[in-house]
């Protein structure tokens, strides 16, 4: 964090200073969880649903916090103490102030990213490109809510050039109030699809959510907005904001086309205007070339050459950990896709398509599939269309695992033309287990299901990683 005294900190989060000299610089990273905490650090004492950070204090201290975040005094040692009167409004007012204290500084560009799938990817991406032009400040992992992207914003210095905020929601409003406080000078929607659609209550209301992105952006602010998606696009008619396209859509302003995936990656033409640039992706997958062109997009917004940008992106060998990650193992030459961090229907589909396609003549391909949650009263139906899905694309051998997926199993049995076409298993250790049996060489193996299925140790296993 920027140098910032006691009493600068105190005035932006409106609290009370009950410890420490009011003229104290403080300038160490911020955290929530007291485990983290470095020397020189802040600590937010943060209530939760099953915690009170405020029971951690302590811990902070001995490991060297100098500063702490309260809702009420407590002891604090030799560490400086602000009392406030929330937790959660103080960090999101003090992430507010830092980042309009850098940016008064006249280098700093914020790019906040939503949207049902691919966030993170996106955002790993434009990290990637953008830190060739400058210190880039990203959150590590899946740091978008109202505690994560703050968290994240903190992190910025007065050398800090580009800002990329991922911005979740679990409800409405929540995104708006993440763009209240880093106000963007770019917002990416990348979908709106059925991914938490249990908590939102349909597609309609995820839609509000994820147009919260673009509505409060000023008209000197640039909305880059999928033009493959009709409800990300009906966004346009709610923004101020110069609006910028991208997709395989013959109108939009950066146009994918070409596009081709086998198992060594992903690859397409990316034309802008009077530019065009081949892009190589070591990723796997057709949609994770949304997820790029919309990073390629944001940084030639900002003067980076499309040219440069490719080049950059060609480097990454994976997303992220999890996230349509090749792995090898079990007999010779079996590939294992793991993609067991995050699954919505939209990015489940499209990962059994991209494992489809990328099969050769006489290769077997098996996907194992846990639960997609947060899907709520929509569970069984889309649960259900998984798994015919998986016979209508071919899938050789369906694996499904956990009682929350149990629907693709019931499905795909129905769906399917002979027995045993899809085998069912309760828990992860029992389904690891009969897909090594049933390994041989020359497979291709999909993994999928959202984190709380716990596959993605199971792709782990089987692929022979052992940390």
């Amino acid at each position: 964090m920027i140098p910032l005294t006691l009493t600068d900190i105190a005035e932006a989060v409106r609290g009370t200073i009950v410890a420490g000299d009011p003229n104290a610089l403080i300038s160490g990273v911020a955290e929530t969880d007291s485990r983290l905490v470095e020397a020189g650090g802040l600590f937010f004492a943060l209530r939760g649903e099953s915690t009170d950070g405020h029971r951690f204090v302590e811990q902070a201290v001995d490991r060297g916090a100098s500063l702490v975040v309260t809702e009420h005094e407590v002891p604090s040692g030799g560490s400086a103490q602000i009392v406030v009167a929330n937790g959660y409004d103080a960090l999101a007012a003090l992430a507010h102030a830092v980042v309009g204290r850098v940016r008064a500084l006249g280098q700093l560009k914020v790019v906040g990213i939503t949207g049902s799938n691919g966030k993170t990817s996106t955002k790993n991406m434009l990290r990637t490109i953008l830190e060739a032009q400058g210190e880039t400040i990203a959150p590590q992992g899946s740091f978008n809510n109202h505690v994560g992207a703050p968290i994240s914003m903190l992190r910025i210095t007065e050398r800090t050039r580009f800002l990329v905020v991922e911005m979740g929601a679990s409800g409405m409003g929540h995104i708006a109030r993440l763009v209240r406080i880093a106000e963007p000078d770019v917002g990416v929607v990348l979908k709106v699809g059925l991914a938490h659609a249990g908590e939102f209550g349909g597609i309609e209301m995820t839609q509000r959510a994820k147009s919260e992105m673009v509505t409060d952006l000023p008209s000197t602010a640039t909305a880059v907005l999928n033009a493959d998606d009709d409800r990300v696009m009906a966004m346009r008619a709610l923004t101020a904001a110069r609006v910028v396209t991208f997709g395989t859509a013959a109108d939009a302003d950066y146009h994918i086309g070409s596009l081709t995936t086998d198992r060594t990656g992903t690859a397409f033409t990316l034309t802008n205007g009077a530019d065009q640039v081949q892009v190589r992706l070591a990723i796997l997958g057709e949609h994770h070339a949304m997820n790029a062109t919309a990073a390629l997009a944001v940084a030639h917004e900002w003067g980076v050459p499309l040219d440069d940008g490719a080049r950059a992106l060609s480097a990454m060998t994976r997303a992220e950990r999890w996230r349509m990650e090749l792995l090898q193992g079990g007999p010779d030459e079996v590939t294992i896709i793991n993609d067991a961090y995050n699954a919505s229907p939209d990015s489940m589909a499209a990962a059994l398509r991209t494992l489809a396609q990328i099969a050769g003549p006489g290769e077997r391909t098996i996907a194992v599939l846990g639960e997609m949650a947060e899907l709520g009263e929509f569970s069984q139906e889309e649960h259900d269309r998984i798994g015919r899905l998986a016979v209508r694309l071919g899938i050789h051998q369906l694996v499904v695992v956990g009682a929350g997926a149990a629907a693709m199993h019931q499905a795909a049995t129905l769906e399917g033309s002979w027995d045993g076409e899809s085998v069912y298993f309760a828990d992860p250790d029992a389904a690891a287990d009969a897909v090594e049996r049933m390994l041989r060489p020359g497979d291709l193996v999909l993994v999928k299901s959202s984190k709380s299925a716990g596959l993605r140790f199971l792709g782990d296993r089987i692929g022979g990683v052992t940390a």
